[in-house]
């Protein structure tokens, strides 16, 4: 029943043909990362190095790189975590099919962790240098855990109860960190551990921080689940893998763990001498209220592979990054918590799970499929008249969030407009991680039941045949967005919001071809269709510049004033052919480099009572701009030796192309 550790699902993948072994040497160094990225693309099994390069553990990729594997992990389980679904999204379901949800309550007991005095996971300590150097872009700042569950506790009310677990970057080496003493600790806004360390920071406490890596399967997944509040991670992360998590309760701050003894359970005995706590804190006993000084020591999974234990002291800061993400550009350096690592554990026989993050799809799109297929059911309970949500993972995510909800306000009006879909626009950016949607596209459900939220051409075409330029944008400006979305150039989390809300009939039938007689002004060229409605420009290279509108977007809003209205929607970018090549690529380049309030511009455009609208087209200027990071691209050196180790005869033959 469900994987107690990550040997016993790497055994269980191999027996069924998920997972193969590669014994040839591989450098972490760039070279592991740009093999993940080839395994993903080919929709490859799991891989186990066993001999990577300047560490002692093996490494695991591309465990979660396709949906089946992913489902097949948790087979045994995710009946039980639907049903706890489909309760959450309608009560009423247990009163009309009991005999379907007879075994919910053997669910329900699992989900509070077992404490236990001892595991495997004590059996090791070493220095953190000894650990596996993951570098996945060229210029990244250093090494990172990549495949992390960071775990902290409500410093006010310590305990399990209000624990979270998260998956936060954690720079392992470069930069200023020490190599044997610190990690960089980054993570965005609305998280859960910034509660925590608000807290830290409030009491004059630091936050004491597990980074758990391996483990049981279910804890990374548990980690990226955007639960709410009250919700722990570890109890989500028990129902999903099928079985109680057992933790090592840490007794005393200062405990220094006594030989493990648990071979039959972990599959080996530590023999040798347990090495004392390098920083002890202040005495206090652990998970009573209001006891302690905050400096108590947090339970540790039993069957994690790794990990790494510390302190973020309140407001200690150090360089972070550069890190390439996934929005597919770098992350840059900026002041991020710093972590003081008090002890580095591992379990016998530790496997070092890794991703690769960058422009999607990657791995972590597996991620996001399976989150949306167990928590989809529940969105109309969350946020009442929406009927649909899709965050697209080709656009980055968090940049471009479609919905359809419903438009019931005034049923009776012979005009209809939208005016629920606002309500439900503040509702969804109000929410969780949805949040930090910097493009949000809604469509009313009454004027197509049958329009599918994933269909996005279909989405776009319904939406562009509505629009009202003049009225249905609604713009947020200088507010929060994605921390790794750097199109406004304002500053970490800084930028602006694009509401696009659509109801009534259709008013314009949408243009197939480039507009007869469409003249373009110079520096603008090579217009092509993206679909019908859209079309891609290649403009000139964007410049620095102070005022709302550049002088050169000036001059191609006023040499396209006569286009007609079947052409709603045009984009300015670098590429206009790369651009329109593909729907990914029209998605990838429009919504993450565009920043609503300073690139959406439109011909006849006008401010009435601060209402920005325009007679259209509107056009999004998505050019690089010159404050933007630069788009990921492999090391050439290192692209030439994964190529030899896929050609016929080499070790990763067959596994990538």
């Amino acid at each position: 029943m469900g994987h107690r550790n990550l040997q016993a699902c790497v055994a269980d993948l191999e027996r069924h043909g998920h997972l193969v072994r590669v014994d040839h040497p591989v450098d972490p160094n760039l070279e592991l990362a740009a093999i993940q990225r080839r395994l993903y693309r080919k929709r490859s099994p799991a891989v186990l190095f066993t001999r990577p390069k300047n560490t002692a553990f093996p490494m695991l990729a591309n465990l979660f790189g396709t949906m089946e594997r992913t489902r097949f992990l948790f087979r045994d389980a995710l009946e039980d975590v639907r049903k706890l679904v489909e309760l959450k999204s309608d009560p009423q379901n247990l009163r009309r099919r009991p005999l379907r949800y007879w075994d919910v309550p053997l669910t329900l007991l699992r989900l509070r962790p077992r404490f236990v005095r001892s595991g495997p996971i004590l059996a090791n300590r070493i220095p953190l240098s000894q650990l596996p150097q993951l570098k996945s872009w060229p210029l990244d700042g250093g090494a990172f855990v990549t495949l992390p569950a960071v775990y902290t506790e409500d410093p006010d009310r310590p305990g399990w109860q209000k624990s979270n677990i998260g998956m936060y970057r954690v720079q392992l080496a470069g930069n200023d960190f020490d190599p044997v003493a610190e990690v960089g600790m980054h993570y965005q806004i609305h998280r859960g551990i910034g509660v925590h360390h608000a807290a830290a920071v409030r009491r004059g406490e630091p936050l004491r921080v597990n980074v758990i890596v391996g483990g049981p399967p279910a804890l990374a997944v548990a980690a990226v689940m955007p639960l709410p509040e009250g919700l722990p991670e570890l109890a989500f992360a028990a129902a999903l893998g099928g079985r109680r998590i057992d933790m090592v309760e840490m007794k005393k701050p200062g405990f220094s763990p006594s030989l493990w003894e648990g071979g039959g359970r972990g599959g080996g005995r530590f023999s040798g001498e347990p090495t004392p706590h390098p920083n002890p804190p202040p005495q206090g006993e652990r998970g009573q209220e209001g006891a302690g000084t905050g400096f108590s020591l947090l339970p540790l999974p039993a069957e994690a592979d790794f990990v790494i234990s510390g302190t973020v002291h309140p407001t200690d800061t150090k360089p972070e990054g550069p890190f390439g993400d996934h929005l597919g550009y770098y992350s840059l350096t900026h002041p991020f918590p710093v972590m003081k690592v008090d002890a580095v554990y591992h379990r016998p026989g530790a496997i070092w799970p890794f991703t690769v993050v960058g422009r999607p799809p990657q791995e972590d799109t597996s991620f996001g499929e399976f989150i949306h297929e167990l928590t989809g059911p529940v969105i109309p309970s969350v946020l009442p008249g929406v009927k649909a949500i899709h965050a697209v993972d080709a656009a980055g995510v968090h940049p471009l969030l479609l919905a359809i909800g419903s438009e019931r306000y005034v049923p009776y009006s012979g005009e209809r407009r939208p005016q629920e879909l606002l309500t439900t626009a503040n509702a969804i950016l109000g929410q969780g991680q949805l949040s930090l949607a910097k493009f949000l596209f809604l469509a009313a459900h009454e004027d197509d039941p049958a329009l599918d939220i994933h269909d996005i051409r279909a989405f776009f075409r319904h939406v562009l045949e509505r629009l009202d330029p003049a009225n249905d944008l609604h713009f947020h400006t200088r507010t929060t967005i994605d921390t790794l979305d750097y199109s406004a150039g304002e500053g970490l989390n800084a930028g602006s919001k694009l509401v696009v809300a659509v109801a009534g009939q259709r008013r314009r039938e949408l243009a197939s071809t480039i507009p007869d007689g469409w003249r373009l002004p110079s520096g603008f060229a090579n217009p092509r269709m993206v679909m019908p409605g859209i079309v891609a420009v290649s403009g000139p290279p964007a410049t620095a510049h102070g005022e709302d509108v550049c002088p050169e977007l000036r001059r191609f809003l006023a040499a396209v004033e006569g286009t007609p209205n079947a052409l709603p929607l045009v984009v300015v970018a670098d590429d206009s052919d790369f651009t329109a090549a593909t729907l990914d690529n029209f998605l990838w380049v429009t919504f993450t480099r565009a920043n609503p309030a300073g690139d959406v511009h439109g011909v006849g455009a006008n401010t009435f009572r601060k209402h920005w609208g325009c007679r259209g087209p509107v056009v999004i200027d998505a050019r690089l701009k010159p404050h933007m990071p630069p788009p990921l691209a492999e090391d050439p050196d290192v692209t030439r030796r994964v190529n030899e180790l896929a050609a016929r005869g080499g070790p990763l033959y067959g596994l990538i192309d």
